[in-house]
């Protein structure tokens, strides 16, 4: 009798109902990352290194992912592949969210309540683990949800559905929200939680089938576990290659530098340009904004443009989004407000054309044969250089104010170094022999490496 399951049909209201799912997460990374940080730094007056911290915290814990979803492809919990993984997860996010509003509530009767910092290092533990246990689970289940030749075309609407998803928070939650109250932020706290958790609920409920074990799985199952062990080996064979060594530099200098800003942007323009927090909520929503719309305009135009020959548009990207920086250094060094927003639209303009070239040369610079692997290093790459990132920016805030004693100054200088830092990350893309590598992996032939190496 035959138990294997067939291939599902594709279906839009699936995909789009997948999509939902998106809703809960943009809410609570709006939250922690745009409102949270500004009233810790600028109504409370902390310093941005701890903050930064925190924030940074889940990109830090990101290998907690590999694991993830390994065991989700391996072994069962409470019957299910996924879904109770990732339930499980959003369920610690939840649970998060509360102790996050406990938190503020001790440093808004005390600044000196180390208790507070307890609670807000419980909750960051928490909303980092649920993230990254749900995460790449909820991605795989989109991916068995649907026919294989339609797998991509999901993965790539549900991932832009959750960058359209942030616009669209952090615009609802600085109407909600215009400057900071207790009351206020535990109200953000309760339509989070709410909300959010709702549609992780709605969004994949009924969608796997309960998983069948039986010997064939079982077989599968310690299969996947001696190869999970032979892990080490595969590594080291990719770093052996100086190209993938090359490409890991890349995403690192460029990740590292276009997320500095993750957490003072806001308290920059507080402490800068005196915006109000309900205006500074919206600074995400209008680079992340234009972020989307150059996505979708990227893959119309560029549809039918082969993945290894996106190395020039990932370049022009970068470009800008330097513009983008350098601009917000002299808006922080002027003091004009008028600039701000322009600068953030252009930045996002430019993460708008590395983001749909660069998650193609992801794919180039991954051989067949070692796919997880391979695409597992890049993503503990990028989330870890992420959070670092982040990290940074905050210690930078704090040690360029101790010095100089400007807020102006110091954010100027930590913007201006991260268009510098995006800039050299051309050179380094340049550095990369991304059509080698594609033409030694069988992704394409010799003469079509020449005819691309030709047009780009």
């Amino acid at each position: 009798m035959n138990t294997e399951p067939s291939e599902p049909r594709f279906n839009w209201w699936l995909v789009l109902r997948l999509c939902t799912f998106q809703i809960g997460s943009a809410m609570g990374d709006i939250l922690v990352t745009s409102i949270w940080n500004r009233i810790m730094i600028v109504n409370f007056g902390f310093p941005a290194l701890p903050v930064g911290l925190l924030i940074a915290l889940r990109y830090l814990l990101s290998p907690l992912s590999l694991y993830a979803g390994f065991r989700s492809d391996t072994t069962t919990f409470l019957g299910m592949k996924r879904t109770s993984y990732i339930w499980l997860g959003r369920a610690l996010m939840v649970v998060s969210f509360p102790l996050l509003g406990v938190s503020i509530t001790l440093f808004d009767a005390s600044r000196n309540d180390s208790f507070g910092w307890v609670i807000a290092v419980i909750s960051f533990l928490l909303y980092g683990t649920g993230t990254l246990l749900s995460g790449s689970p909820f991605l795989a289940l989109v991916r068995d949800a649907m026919p294989k030749e339609r797998q991509g075309l999901a993965l790539s609407v549900v991932e832009t559905a959750l960058i359209l998803c942030f616009p669209v928070a952090a615009i609802s939650f600085s109407l909600i929200l215009h400057e900071y109250t207790l009351a206020g932020f535990w109200e953000l706290i309760a339509i989070t939680a709410i909300v959010g958790g709702f549609f992780w609920v709605f969004a994949i409920v009924g969608v796997e089938q309960r998983a069948v074990i039986h010997k064939a799985a079982e077989h599968t199952a310690e299969k996947a576990r001696a190869q999970f062990h032979e892990f080490h080996n595969t590594f080291a064979k990719i770093w052996q290659d100086s190209r993938a060594r090359a490409f890991m530099l890349f995403l690192a200098v460029a990740t590292f530098a276009a997320w500095a800003q993750e957490a003072i942007l806001e308290p920059f323009g507080a402490e800068v340009l005196g915006a109000t927090l309900a205006e500074t909520t919206r600074y995400s929503s209008y680079w992340q904004g234009a972020t989307a719309i150059l996505l979708i305009a990227a893959a119309f135009i560029w549809r039918k443009r082969r993945p290894e020959q996106q190395t020039p548009i990932a370049k022009i990207g970068l470009g800008i989004m330097g513009i983008g920086m350098v601009w917000l250094a002299l808006t922080s060094l002027t003091g004009i407000r008028w600039m701000v927003n322009p600068a953030l639209l252009v930045f996002g303009i430019g993460f708008g054309l590395y983001t749909f070239s660069a998650f193609q040369l992801l794919v180039v610079m991954t051989s067949d044969k070692a796919a997880g692997a391979y695409l597992g290093l890049w993503t503990v790459t990028i989330l870890l250089t992420r959070g670092l990132g982040i990290f940074s920016g905050g210690a930078l805030r704090d040690g360029l104010y101790a010095l100089t004693q400007s807020h102006s100054v110091a954010y100027g200088i930590i913007f201006g170094l991260e268009g510098v830092g995006l800039w050299i990350s051309i050179l380094l893309l340049a550095r990369v022999n991304i059509i080698g590598f594609a033409r030694d992996t069988g992704r394409i032939s010799t003469t079509d490496a020449q005819v691309i190496g030709a047009e780009i």
